[in-house]
């Protein structure tokens, strides 16, 4: 089956999402229309990539009966409410991380999903990308031993972008940057809920959180140390050290195109768009929209790379950092 898309959102990200799909092989997405807040922003971007159809509101991507999956790639202050009326509306869902501001939203969100029997999952694409699947497989089979320790850091200077400094729009590192450290160190503990968790942070004029360094220990007295910022450009690796090796991901740990392995390097090429990327490696947006296809086509509402039990470890943390930096995040 060709997967029929529905795009909502104008933005970079969704840019580079429908660019990635386009990538060869080109037989295996459509992306059949895009929906934005106005008519003319929504034309500019159907103009770019061909799209046939432009929509001056969200409504009616979620009408159209074309449409076999929405991609949700809105302001991250609206995922909650577009997701929601997507699913209501009868459309499978993949919508952008981070899906809400807290748990209470994520499990709403799921059980919206679960009434409407429709596909929800939220975009962590790291989890979707070859090398990701092949740490977890190295991981879970034991090769490395018993994990002792996950050092992840994550640091960009994106400290003006209005998305990150304005509390209306959601503003802060946690959900933007802080939720890759987070979402690794889950994934390599198994979403096992740490015993313990201590973070620090910078909170800017405004309230939201410049940086921070957040800090996870588990029962085997294995820990997780996760530094982020939107101040500096950091060395942006991560490092998992077991008792039997290590596993190393050099810069764009996020989005790698290698890791080294007790058992060598394994690497994933990044696809080729038809609209130059935004973001780093933006063309592994591919290995999410596949991993869906995969899913539907195999009948599931979940994926087993971003499950619901995943998304809910991840908040998990979330909500206890939020309430340790003392921030009123409302959306």
């Amino acid at each position: 089956m060709v997967l029929r898309w529905g795009i909502c959102g104008a933005g970079l990200i969704s840019s580079d999402f429908v660019s990635s799909v386009l990538a060869p092989p080109s037989n295996v997405h459509e992306v059949v229309c895009i929906g934005a807040r106005s008519m003319e922003k929504a034309q500019k971007f159907a103009d770019k990539f061909g799209i046939k159809k432009a929509y001056g509101s969200y409504e009616e991507v979620g009408n159209d009966p074309d449409v076999d999956i929405v991609y949700i790639g809105v302001i991250h202050t609206f995922h909650v409410a577009v997701s929601k009326q997507m699913l209501k509306a009868g459309k499978n869902v993949l919508c952008e991380k981070p899906m809400a501001a807290n748990l209470a939203q994520v499990l709403e969100v799921q059980q919206v999903a679960r009434e409407c029997k429709k596909f929800f999952m939220e975009a962590v694409w790291s989890r979707c990308f070859p090398v990701y699947r092949k740490i977890k497989e190295e991981v879970r089979s034991g090769n490395l031993g018993e994990i002792q320790h996950v050092e992840v850091q994550f640091c960009f200077p994106i400290n003006k972008v209005d998305r990150i400094a304005k509390p209306e729009l959601g503003g802060g590192g946690l959900h933007d940057l802080g939720v890759y450290p987070i979402q690794l160190a889950a994934m390599i503990y198994n979403n096992e809920k740490p015993q313990k968790i201590t973070a620090d942070g910078t909170l800017s004029d405004l309230g939201v959180d410049q940086d921070g360094c957040i800090t996870l220990t588990y029962k085997n007295g294995g820990r997780a140390v996760l530094t982020y910022s939107t101040l500096f450009t950091g060395k942006n690796q991560a490092t998992i050290y077991g008792s039997k090796g290590v596993i190393k991901l050099e810069e764009t740990f996020w989005c790698p195109r290698e890791a080294t392995l007790p058992s060598g390097k394994v690497s994933n090429e990044i696809p080729t768009g038809p609209v130059p990327y935004n973001f780093p490696n933006g063309g592994g947006l591919r290995f999410e929209a596949d991993c869906v296809k995969e899913c539907l086509e195999a009948g599931k509402l979940e994926c087993s790379e971003v499950s619901f039990a995943d998304s809910q470890a991840l908040y998990h943390i979330i909500d206890e950092v939020v309430k340790q930096y003392g921030m009123n995040v409302k959306w």
